[in-house]
C-alpha cells in the first residue's frame, strides 16, 4: 500500500552522519536586542548585577567588621584563637569558589548558582557568588565592546568597595549604639548584613530576563583534569628517541581529545602557571585586616581608610593615570599593571615597619630582668616623705609626695634577685611608720598611701606593664569609702568595689568621653565625671568623699595615651591601595580575558584560590614567626620584591590570548563541522 501522499514528490534527503557527530540543529532565533544604560554600549543587565554585588559585599565585609569583636568580647576567646579563626574564615571563603566554579561551569551555569547556591546556602554562598559574579557581569557584553567590558571590572570593584565602606561604618553602630539581650547587639549586626543578602538576591532575580546566560559546557574541569592526564601518561609510554617530538606537550593528546579543547587547555595552564606567585602579594594585603590594625589601635585615632580609598583611586586611574601614562608611549600590560602593585604593596610594607619602630621608641617602656619601675600614690590628706631602707639608689623619691599628686612617671629600680623585700619609711605629720614589700623583676607597681585616724599605711599593688592590645582604654577603681560601691561604665561593663581601699582590676573600654558613670552603695545613688578615656592608656580613679565637693573621683594615669597619631599611616595606606587597584582590579579583568570561553568561572575561581593561599602564609607566618613585629613586616616586603621578579620574568615570557582568537577559532571549528555536515548529506531515491 502507497503510505505517500498523492502528488508529492517520492523524493527524500538523508543525512548520514557520523554516530559522533550531533544532528543538524535547526537555525538559531534572531539575536534578541540587549538594552542598553542611555545608549551607550553597557547592557541594562550590568545594573543589576554591580547593584547585587555591592548589597552582598555590604553583607560579607558589615559581618566581618564586627566578627573579631564578636570573638574577643561575646565568645570571650583570646586575641590568637580570635586571629586565627578569622584568617581561616576568610581563607575558607576563598576556596570554595573552586567548588561554585565546577558546578558553574560544568552543571548549573553561572546564573542559577548565583541565585540557587549562593544566595540560599550562607556557608557556601561565598563559594558560590564570587567565581560567578565577575564572570557573568563579563558575559553581558558583546565581543566587539572590549573597552566597555574592561571599565565594567573598575565599577565592580567600585562596587565592592562602596559596600564594604558603608558597612564598616553602619554594623559597628549597630552593635555598640543599640541594645539587645542586655548587651550591644550583635543579633542586629549580623541580623542587617543577612537582610541585605535578600535584598540582593531579590534585585539580582528582578534582572533575569534581561541577562545574557551562557549554557553550561559539561563537566569541564573533569575533561580538563582527564586531558592532562592522558598528554602525561601517552608521553611517557611514548619516550624512544625515534618517536618525533611534539611543539607541546599537551599536544601528546590529540589521539583522544579534540583540537579545541587541547588549546583551552594549553590557555588555562598558561595562565594558572601565571598564578603561582600570585598569593604572596595577598598574603601582604590581607593583613590590613589584621596587623595593620593591631598597629593602629597602638596609635592615638580610628580611621577606615581602605576602602575609601579605593573609591578615590580606581576613576582616578581609570582616568587619570593610565591615559597619561599612555600619552608618554608608556604600554602598560596587564602584566606591568599587577607588576607595579606588587612594588607598591612591597613598599607600604616597608613603611610599616619605619612606623612600627617609631611606635615601640613611643610606648611605655617595659621592666627587663631585675627592674622594677616603682609610683607612689598619695591618697592621704597631707604630704608623705618616701624613703626605701637599705636601698643603695637614695634619690629616688627626694621631695615630699603631695596628696593626689598626679603622676605617669615610674622611678626605675634595680634589683639583686628575681624579687626582693624592701622597707618603706613613711613620714606623715610628726609620725614614721616603716612596711614591708616585695617587689618582683618585669613589673609596674604603685604603693598606694592611705591615712586614717590610726595613722598612716601603705598598699603595693601591680599596675599594667605594656597598653592595652586592642587599643582600648583600660580603668580601675579605688574606693577610699566606708561602703561598697558598684559602678555601671557601659551597657556591658559593671564592676563593684570593696570598702576601705578596696582595689578593682581593671576594666577595658572603647575610647569616649565617660562624663555620667552611676554609682551606687547601699543608700545612695550618685554619678562620676571620668572624663576622656583615650586610645591605650590606663587609668586609676580613686573614689573620695571630701567635706566641700562631696562625692567626686580622682583620675590618674598608669599609662599614658598612644602618642603616635594614626594619620602616620596615611602614606602606607595610599601605597597599599594604590598597588590594590592596580593589581587586584587588573588581575579580575585578566582572569576573564585570558579565559578559555567554557573556562570563565574557573579560571575566576583559580584567581581567588590565590587570595586563600595568601590567607594560609599570613595565618602559618602569625602561628610561626619569632620575629618582632616591625622585623616581620620587612621580611613580607623583601618576599614580595623577590615575587614581584619571578613574575615579572615568567610575564615577560607569557603570550597574552586575544578574545577574538579564540571566537575565530570557535567559529572556524563549527565551520568546518557544518561543512562535514553538507557534504555527507545526500539524495536518496525510494
Amino acid at each position: 500500500m502507497n503510505t505517500f501522499p498523492t502528488n508529492e514528490s517520492k523524493e527524500t534527503l538523508f543525512a548520514l552522519v557520523s554516530p559522533e557527530e550531533e544532528l543538524p540543529q535547526p537555525s538559531s532565533p534572531p539575536k534578541k536586542t540587549a538594552w542598553k544604560i542611555c545608549g551607550s554600549n553597557y547592557p541594562l543587565s550590568i545594573a543589576f548585577i554591580v547593584v547585587n554585588e555591592f548589597c552582598e559585599r555590604f553583607s560579607y565585609y558589615g559581618m566581618k567588621a564586627v566578627l573579631t569583636l564578636y570573638f574577643l568580647y561575646f565568645l570571650h576567646w583570646s586575641e590568637d584563637t580570635s586571629t586565627s579563626v578569622y584568617h581561616a574564615f576568610s581563607s575558607l571563603c576563598y576556596f570554595t569558589p573552586l567548588l561554585g566554579a565546577v558546578m558553574a561551569d560544568s552543571w548549573l551555569g553561572k546564573f542559577r548558582v548565583l541565585s540557587m547556591v549562593g544566595l540560599f546556602l550562607i556557608a557556601l554562598g561565598t563559594g558560590g557568588i564570587k567565581p560567578c559574579v565577575a564572570a557573568f557581569g563579563g558575559d553581558q557584553f558583546e565581543e566587539e565592546h572590549v573597552k566597555e567590558r574592561s571599565r565594567f571590572f573598575s565599577v565592580f570593584y567600585l562596587a565592592i568597595n562602596a559596600g564594604s565602606l558603608i558597612s564598616m561604618f553602619v554594623t559597628p553602630m549597630l552593635r555598640g549604639d543599640v541594645q539587645c539581650f542586655g548587651g550591644d547587639c550583635y543579633a542586629l549586626a549580623f541580623g542587617v548584613p543577612g537582610m541585605l543578602m535578600v535584598l540582593a538576591l531579590v534585585v539580582f532575580a528582578l534582572g533575569s530576563k534581561m541577562y545574557k546566560k551562557p549554557p553550561p559546557e559539561g563537566n569541564i574541569v573533569a575533561k580538563v583534569s582527564k586531558c592532562i592526564w592522558f598528554a602525561i601518561s601517552n608521553r611517557l609510554k611514548n619516550r624512544p628517541s625515534e618517536i618525533p617530538k611534539r611543539e607541546h606537550w599537551l599536544d601528546w593528546a590529540e589521539e583522544k581529545y579534540p583540537k579545541q579543547l587541547i588549546l583551552e587547555v594549553k590557555a588555562l595552564t598558561r595562565v594558572l602557571f601565571l598564578y603561582i606567585p600570585l598569593p604572596m602579594f595577598w598574603a601582604l594585603l590581607d593583613q590590613q585586616g589584621s596587623r595593620w590594625t593591631l598597629q593602629a589601635t597602638r596609635m592615638n585615632g580610628n580611621m577606615v581608610l581602605n576602602p575609601l580609598l579605593v573609591l578615590i583611586f580606581i576613576p582616578m586611574f581609570d582616568l587619570g593615570i593610565y591615559p597619561l601614562v599612555k600619552m608618554c608611549g608608556i604600554n602598560l600590560t596587564s602584566i606591568r599593571k599587577m607588576a607595579t602593585g606588587m612594588i607598591l604593596v612591597s613598599l607600604a610594607f616597608a613603611i610599616a615597619a619605619t612606623v612600627e619602630i617609631k611606635i615601640n621608641e613611643l610606648s611605655p617602656h617595659q621592666p627587663g630582668g631585675k627592674e622594677v619601675y616603682l609610683r607612689i600614690l598619695n591618697l592621704a590628706d597631707d604630704e608623705v616623705k618616701v624613703s626605701l631602707m637599705d636601698y643603695h639608689n637614695n634619690s629616688l623619691f627626694l621631695d615630699p609626695i603631695k596628696p593626689f599628686q598626679k603622676t605617669t612617671d615610674h622611678s626605675k629600680m634595680l634589683l639583686t634577685t628575681e624579687s626582693q623585700h624592701f622597707h618603706f619609711q613613711l613620714q606623715y605629720h610628726n609620725m614614721s611608720v616603716t612596711s614591708e614589700h616585695i617587689l618582683e623583676e618585669k613589673n609596674r607597681y604603685s604603693l598606694v598611701i592611705r591615712a586614717d585616724q590610726s595613722g598612716v599605711s601603705s598598699i603595693l599593688v601591680k599596675d599594667m606593664v605594656t597598653s592595652t592590645a586592642n587599643g582600648m582604654a583600660a580603668v580601675r577603681f579605688i574606693n577610699t569609702l566606708d561602703k561598697d560601691v558598684n559602678l555601671t561604665l557601659s551597657r556591658d561593663v559593671s564592676l563593684s568595689v570593696r570598702e576601705d581601699y578596696g582595689i578593682s582590676g581593671y576594666k577595658t573600654l572603647e575610647r569616649g568621653k565617660y562624663h555620667h558613670v552611676q554609682c551606687r552603695t547601699e543608700d545612695k545613688d550618685f554619678s562620676l565625671d571620668l572624663g576622656l578615656l583615650d586610645f591605650g592608656a590606663a587609668y586609676v580613679v580613686a573614689i573620695t568623699n571630701s567635706s566641700d565637693q562631696g562625692l567626686q573621683a580622682w583620675k590618674t594615669e598608669d599609662i599614658s595615651p598612644n602618642q603616635m597619631s594614626i594619620a602616620w599611616q596615611l602614606p602606607q595606606y595610599i601605597l597599599v591601595t594604590a598597588g590594590e587597584v592596580m593589581f587586584s582590579v587588573t588581575g579580575l579583568e585578566f582572569s576573564y580575558a585570558q579565559a578559555p570561553l567554557s573556562m570563565k568561572s574557573v579560571l575566576q575561581a583559580a584567581w581567588l584560590l590565590t587570595v586563600a593561599v595568601g590567607n594560609i602564609i599570613v595565618l602559618i607566618v602569625a602561628q610561626t614567626s619569632a620575629l618582632v613585629q616591625w622585623a616581620e613586616f620587612i621580611l613580607f616586603s623583601c618576599l614580595l620584591l623577590i615575587v614581584c621578579l619571578v613574575f615579572s620574568i615568567m610575564g615577560y615570557y607569557y603570550i597574552p590570548v586575544k578574545p577574538e582568537d579564540a571566537y575565530n577559532l570557535e567559529d572556524k571549528c563549527l565551520h568546518i563541522k557544518e561543512n562535514a555536515r553538507n557534504l555527507v548529506t545526500k539524495k536518496t531515491k525510494l
